[in-house]
């Protein structure tokens, strides 16, 4: 069984709206779609866990699924994190070797880390994520792998993302109730960035918006380091409330009608359009002006953006995002809000579509599943960067930042 897990990766995002389940077989020519679950979420809001036994629930079925279409049993996953929860933070530290300079060696490497990575956190915090960005070497800024040059000081800077403990552990003790182990867990939008980022955004400075149901998650790209991480409390489950509580009509038939005739931009809407709205109880449904939608919409999406826009401008690096902005995630696919997102942010902006596995179905290559092919993607790379099939140093080194065990 050992083997078979050597040679399979599975990731399981559990969401607001759905929870997903994805094998992919690891082969020499790189990773195979094997098979997947979905499973209507229950139990968990925004990221954390409000009801354990229906979590757990929805977690089997989705992992049933997947075992179903695939073939294979799943015993381990990578599990991902998002979340209200979650927060991002910068950080330095180093060490000097005295008056004389001298080799880096891996033991230097590891303390300056450490150095580092020792801010004060809160009790209730753990490190999700040291993320590097880049070394110093006598003010000399810019090393990706400082092993073997010569300095008197050596100094690193990271990313940390970090995570309230108990709603980590929450999440993680449903899926392993589910009859599944927890091998890793993954702040989801750095996930994400591996199915719909390009080499050259992630260079010259992009921010990617994944746009879920509870929430959006954020991270900064600049010379394809991560720079900046957030989420943003707001996700498709506030429009689809919002049009819920405006139109007087169940949050099922909202949400139909989000999808069919939702657009954000109300004069994108032909005045002449109607829409037939179900009501609540006995009640007979009724028509109204589908630009009634739209102004419903509209206000969401512009705060969505604005409040986007305002952490941005609080971290220093709206204006680093000199390749535009990514819009990833379910959320994202709601018309007209490539346009809302122009016009607040004044970036360039596209819609991502997430980068295919071999033999995938094409229903999985939409922007609501970006996240957990990501995952798998994130899985196999961190394999690879822990020196499973790959022992140079420069992999370790990616290792060692890879996870707070570093």
């Amino acid at each position: 069984m050992a083997n078979q897990h050597q040679h399979f990766v599975t990731a399981i995002d559990v969401g607001s709206a759905k929870t997903c389940a994805l094998v992919a077989e690891v082969t020499d020519n790189g990773l195979r779609y094997r098979g997947h679950g979905l499973a209507e979420s229950r139990g968990s809001r925004k990221g954390v866990i409000v009801d354990l036994d229906k979590a757990v629930a929805s977690i089997q079925k989705a992992v049933e699924q997947a075992e179903d279409s695939s073939g294979t049993a799943i015993e381990h996953a990578l599990l991902g994190v998002a979340g209200g929860h979650v927060r991002g933070v910068n950080s330095h530290g180093g060490l000097s070797f005295g008056t004389r300079a001298r080799e880096i060696a891996r033991d230097e490497i590891r303390s300056a880390v450490d150095k580092a990575r020792a801010i004060p956190l809160p009790s209730d915090r753990e490190i999700l994520h040291l993320l590097p960005q880049d070394f110093i070497l006598d003010d000399q800024g810019g090393v990706h792998d400082p092993l073997g040059m010569m300095a008197m000081r050596l100094e690193v800077r990271v990313h940390m993302v970090t995570a309230a403990a108990s709603a980590t552990q929450n999440v993680v003790t449903a899926v392993n109730r589910a009859g599944v182990q927890v091998d890793d867990t993954v702040f989801e939008p750095l996930a994400c960035a591996e199915a719909v980022l390009r080499n050259d955004e992630r260079e010259l400075g992009v921010c990617l918006v994944d746009v879920g149901a509870g929430s959006t998650g954020v991270i900064v790209f600049q010379e394809g380091a991560v720079i900046h991480t957030a989420v943003i409390p707001v996700g498709g489950d506030h429009f689809t409330s919002d049009l819920s509580v405006g139109l007087c009509t169940p949050l099922v038939e909202a949400e139909k009608i989000k999808k069919m005739y939702g657009n954000v931009v109300v004069t994108l809407v032909p005045e002449v359009n109607e829409v037939e709205v179900p009501s609540v109880g006995d009640r007979p449904s009724r028509l109204i002006p589908q630009r009634m939608v739209g102004e419903i919409l509209e206000p969401r999406a512009r705060e969505l953006f604005e409040m986007l826009r305002d952490n941005l401008r609080h971290s220093g690096t709206l204006e680093v995002c000199v390749g535009g902005v990514v819009l990833s995630g379910g959320g994202s696919r709601l018309a007209g809000i490539v346009d809302v997102a122009e016009s607040v942010l004044r970036r360039p902006m596209r819609l991502s579509w997430p980068t295919p596995l071999s033999k995938m179905p094409s229903t999985l290559a939409e922007p609501e599943f970006a996240t957990v092919l990501g995952m798998v993607l994130y899985a196999h790379r961190s394999r690879i960067a822990r020196g499973v099939q790959d022992t140079r140093w420069s992999s370790r080194l990616m290792g060692l930042f890879a996870k707070k065990g570093a």
